[in-house]
């Protein structure tokens, strides 16, 4: 919820509230990401929407538009620590990809990270890495800060 929600709120909603928040979301119908699973087991997740539904992009000085396009946005990443150093990241990129094409959307962007340093702790890594991105057919069309690309890749229509 932290990029649908400005800080007051999502700090007035932390825990519980915020859950609900996103529960609310899916009761409703919309589908707030996508799952990674392994053998059956949820391991990792991606949150994935229009870009309008992020107004948290909108108000950063270093994650605002690019141009006037629809875009949807790959915001947030998890991989449950059992299955990191897999790919999950990219497998959830093509994934999103796909889902942005069934939803009739040609454009899906990201706003990884790119660590100064080699080995980042997990903590700062829940945009997903610029590495992921590019070996995910992902591109580089701004940067505003040395360590936060905007990375898009164009959807071939169904």
């Amino acid at each position: 919820m932290w990029f649908r929600l400005t800080n007051r709120e999502f700090e007035a909603g932390k825990g519980e509230a915020n859950r609900q928040a996103m529960k609310a979301l899916v009761d409703a119908g919309e589908e707030p990401g996508i799952l990674a699973y392994v053998d059956g087991e949820p391991a990792a997740w991606c949150a994935l929407a229009p870009r309008e539904g992020y107004g948290r992009l909108a108000r950063s000085r270093i994650l605002k538009p690019v141009d006037d396009r629809p875009v949807w946005s790959a915001v947030c990443f998890f991989v449950d620590r059992r299955y990191r150093g897999r790919g999950l990241t990219i497998g959830l990129l093509d994934a999103a990809a796909e889902q942005v094409r069934r939803s009739g959307g040609r454009l899906l962007e990201g706003y990884p990270v790119e660590p100064r340093k080699e080995r980042a702790p997990s903590v700062f890594m829940f945009h997903g890495l610029a590495s992921a991105f590019t070996r995910a057919g992902f591109t580089e069309i701004a940067r505003r800060s040395a360590t936060r690309p905007i990375m898009r890749r164009e959807i071939e229509p169904l």
